[in-house]
């Protein structure tokens, strides 16, 4: 199992001066004063011990209630949603709680890097099944269907996507559940980026057709609240697998920290507007790096969601590895290699634009002028090249 491709080259960057990261997906927005200010004074109220296993009931509640007045999908508070340590974990407990060993997951390529180690951890087999650039990167129902086999238990989704910022219509989200329905999988629906949504509507899986009961819904606070290092989300299903779910919660973690639950409380409750705010930056960041990477010769679709971006660099003649490492220690510009997301992500890189504009420029000028001397040298008789 290798090392995560993302913090090998953010493990570079912390030892290199003048460096334009565009590699680790982290909002570069503080959390709102009024979502520290509620930690801060829960400490000072004395909220520092454990809570329940499922996480504080308040917090249940007015996540149900969100998910209801959003997307008009009803979870009971009660025994319906466990409060996790981020979404990281939901999906490992998610592939715990459903998988014996051997089963088989569909993992559409390219994907977060833990999604196929989560499910071999539990014992499960990963099945990357493609996407390409030519149907913006969503997944299709005929090859998931072409994926099938009898082993297979579940199938993971995650739009809006990272690392491609790809979403999908509640039409190709509707094909790719009647699969699952066909084939009695469940469906691990991966929607941290779901208020990240540029163009259209997000569709919350649950909500579609035969969705509800197979569906575990996982989502967070990281990215749309700038809450990343908080290490808030959570996780709604049906009964019986929210409880298997605790049960590995309650022994490997017991409970995610008091006063991270208590500052999500205050995000829901307040800080609505402050989320608006940061995604109509993250549109402005959007549409200055797509214009400016199709400039300067690297392809890129315009994402719906998220704050990734995913161009091809096979123009360059380079290997997504090779030019990842070349652009960071020549012109000091960190990416991440495609192939950090599975192996159809040769070709491609991702840059975050969770950055300032500032940033940004900088980069795709020192960018700029790292294609133009790799096409130089592309020119040059091949014994002369390096």
């Amino acid at each position: 199992m290798p090392a995560s491709g993302i913090r090998r080259f953010f493990d570079i960057v912390s030892q290199m001066e003048d460096v334009v990261s565009l590699g680790v997906g982290e909002p570069d927005f503080v959390t709102p004063w009024r979502i520290r200010e509620a930690c801060i004074y829960s400490l000072e109220r004395g909220y520092t011990h454990y809570t329940s296993n499922y996480g504080l009931l308040e917090l249940r509640r007015l996540i149900s209630r969100y998910l209801h007045e959003r997307w008009g999908v009803s979870y009971n508070p009660e025994n319906q949603i466990l409060i996790t340590v981020g979404v990281s974990e939901g999906m490992d407990l998610s592939m715990r709680a459903v998988l014996d060993p051997g089963d088989e997951v569909l993992v559409p390529e390219p994907c977060y890097v833990s999604y196929k180690p989560c499910v071999a951890l539990a014992g499960g087999v990963p099945v990357p099944v493609r996407t390409t650039p030519e149907t913006g990167f969503r997944v299709s129902a005929a090859d998931l269907e072409a994926a099938v086999t009898p082993r297979t238990k579940a199938l993971i989704v995650n739009y809006p996507n990272n690392p491609t910022g790809a979403t999908a219509t509640s039409d190709d989200l509707q094909a790719a559940v009647d699969v699952a329905r066909k084939h009695d999988l469940y469906v691990i629906s991966d929607e941290i980026y779901d208020r990240l949504t540029y163009e259209g509507r997000h569709t919350c899986v649950p909500t579609l057709e035969g969705a509800y009961e197979r569906t575990i819904l996982l989502n967070g606070f990281s990215k749309a609240y700038a809450m990343t290092g908080w290490r808030i989300a959570y996780a709604a299903s049906n009964p019986e697998v929210i409880e298997c779910m605790m049960k590995v919660h309650q022994y490997t973690m017991l409970c995610a920290p008091v006063m991270s639950q208590m500052a999500a409380i205050e995000a829901i409750l307040s800080s609505g507007a402050d989320s608006d705010e940061m995604v109509e930056e993250y549109d402005r960041r959007r549409k200055l790096i797509v214009s400016g990477l199709n400039r300067i010769g690297l392809d890129c679709m315009t994402p719906g969601g998220a704050f990734y971006v995913f161009p091809s660099i096979r123009s360059t003649g380079l290997s997504s590895d090779k030019f990842s490492e070349r652009l960071l220690f020549e012109e000091k510009v960190a990416v991440v290699p495609g192939t950090a997301f599975g192996e159809c992500g040769e070709g491609y890189i991702r840059c975050s634009y969770a950055t300032g504009v500032d940033n940004i420029e900088i980069a795709l000028e020192r960018m700029a002028r790292f294609v133009e001397k790799v096409g130089r040298r592309t020119e040059l008789a091949p014994a002369e090249r390096e």
